[in-house]
């Protein structure tokens, strides 16, 4: 059966070209099998037309990275730099959740992503301090309930997360060190062998909900952790992704582990490769950044986080014209407030400006979109398969009215998707070929009843929350410390401004 796009203007290609006239589009199955113009497509008996009259078709955008086990932390904290924050989602006192529980936590990231034009999510989601098949399994349900696309990867560390930080042992009170090193994790032996049962059932290349290979980043695995990691992504050709360099406290830290820049130093351990996705990547310098094009590995922009924590601004014009490709990524909503892409994608284009005085070098809304989209494809090794409306193409896919304030008047559609658009005008969408979203609605689930339950969960462990949130309170104040000694010292190597310190 082939279903028809009808009477859609559309970004055509991968040039994404926007084009004013009337296109048909025809979907078989998950695939995009043709494009004509408006009324000239055969039509058979048992077709479905689906009418989008004048709605502009662009492909979904592809959320490289947020962190589902951060939702029900949405605006609980602010104005507090990354080695503060991150001890709120992994708190000393975690929170226990119910399957249900983990079920709903995910759905609301995966409902907020479908509101914001993204048909694909990457999430990092930290397991705990064990890998419980129950949540595991809640978590691949939502998003098979939802209709979006998905790749799980599972924040991987073998340290405790403590020793990824430099100069705890002179500054952390023993008793404390000692609490945060007997925090439970997965073994490495328990890792893979649950990556080897996961990896039969939920290739992405095979499966619209799949997984990944997810080192949470170079300081909190040892060498030979990030050895095996890599060696099982090539074996079972999954894409990787890692946190990298995201703040000036990881210079430090590159600098008292490594003695040598992160990216050098996965460089010459043979990590970068292409499928790899370099998460943030912001403190980098013009070796790096030529490592980084030398392997073939990609760099994903997360500038919303980046702002949002004050991690500084990625030289993402430095890294294009170097020859890497960029993908974008909300991060998580416990950081950001909101997993929105669409403002992520804005986001992208808007903060390049205030990069140099040279606006020839700033960030079209084209480019941002394309890193969003094509970009995104690219990291997560679906290149020619996502990204792109053009037949052979998978059909994930949004339809954008343009008869709404956003749009109006018409002027240019991708600059007013870009900088105007936040999801308010999304009619339909379609993944895999499949429309999970009709006139608005969500079709695969009752949104609004999975919206109050959602809230009355959250009430229900509120207090649990607070409880969790008291008990990174000592960890914090021996953090400002680990902070600000690494404020004061310089790394051996010049990076590209990020930030405007005072």
């Amino acid at each position: 059966m082939t279903v028809i796009l009808s009477n859609v203007r559309l970004l055509h290609g991968v040039e994404q070209q926007y084009l004013p006239e009337l296109f048909d589009v025809a979907l078989q199955g998950e695939w995009i099998v043709a494009i004509e113009p408006a009324g000239t497509l055969p039509r058979a008996e048992g077709d479905t037309v689906v009418p989008l009259d004048g709605c502009l078709l662009t492909p979904g955008l592809i959320n490289g990275h947020q962190h589902s086990h951060e939702h029900f932390h949405k605006g609980r904290v602010e104005n507090l730099p990354l080695e503060l924050w991150m001890h709120y989602v992994r708190a000393p006192r975690p929170v226990r959740l119910t399957p249900r529980q983990v079920y709903l936590r995910t759905l609301t990231g995966a409902i907020e992503a479908l509101r914001s034009g993204a048909t694909t999510v990457v999430d990092d989601c930290n397991l705990g301090g064990s890998i419980d098949r129950d949540s595991l399994d809640a978590i691949y349900q939502a998003y098979e309930d939802a209709g979006i696309r998905a790749m799980v990867g599972f924040s991987m560390m073998d340290r405790p997360l403590v020793d990824s930080f430099p100069f705890v042992d002179a500054i952390f009170p023993q008793e404390l060190l000692a609490q945060m090193r007997a925090i439970p994790r997965p073994t490495p032996d328990a890792w893979f062998a649950f990556l080897g049962e996961e990896v039969q059932n939920r290739h992405p290349q095979s499966n619209r909900v799949g997984v990944l290979v997810a080192p949470s980043a170079p300081q909190r695995c040892t060498p030979g952790f990030l050895a095996r990691c890599r060696a099982f992504a090539d074996e079972h050709a999954l894409p990787v992704i890692t946190h990298v360099q995201e703040t000036r406290l990881q210079i430090v830290t590159a600098q008292a582990f490594y003695g040598k820049p992160m990216v050098q130093y996965l460089d010459e351990q043979g990590f970068l490769k292409p499928g790899t996705s370099l998460i943030h990547a912001v403190w980098l310098s013009n070796d790096e950044i030529a490592r980084i094009a030398a392997s073939g590995a990609t760099v994903q922009h997360n500038p919303w986080s980046n702002l949002m924590l004050g991690s500084g601004v990625q030289p993402t014009r430095q890294l294009l014209d170097a020859g890497v490709s960029v993908s974008l990524g909300s991060d998580g909503c416990s950081s950001t407030v909101t997993g929105n892409m669409l403002n992520v994608v804005g986001s992208a284009a808007a903060l390049s400006k205030i990069r140099g005085k040279d606006y020839s070098r700033w960030l079209t809304a084209a480019e941002a979109l394309r890193a969003g989209t094509i970009g995104g494809a690219g990291a997560l090794g679906m290149a020619g398969q996502l990204g792109v409306i053009a037949p052979g193409y998978r059909a994930d896919l949004v339809a954008y009215r343009t008869d709404t304030i956003n749009f109006s008047p018409l002027t240019d559609p991708v600059r007013q998707l870009v900088y105007a658009e936040r999801g308010t005008s999304i009619d339909s969408m379609f993944v895999a070929g499949r429309c999970v979203m009709c006139n608005g609605r969500l079709t695969n689930i009752d949104e609004g009843a999975i919206l109050r339950e959602i809230a009355g969960t959250y009430e229900n462990l509120k207090a649990e929350f607070d409880l969790a949130d008291q008990s990174v309170g000592p960890l914090i104040a021996e953090m400002e410390k680990i902070v600000d000694r690494a404020s004061a010292l310089e790394a051996g190597w010049k990076t590209h401004m990020t930030r405007l310190d005072e």
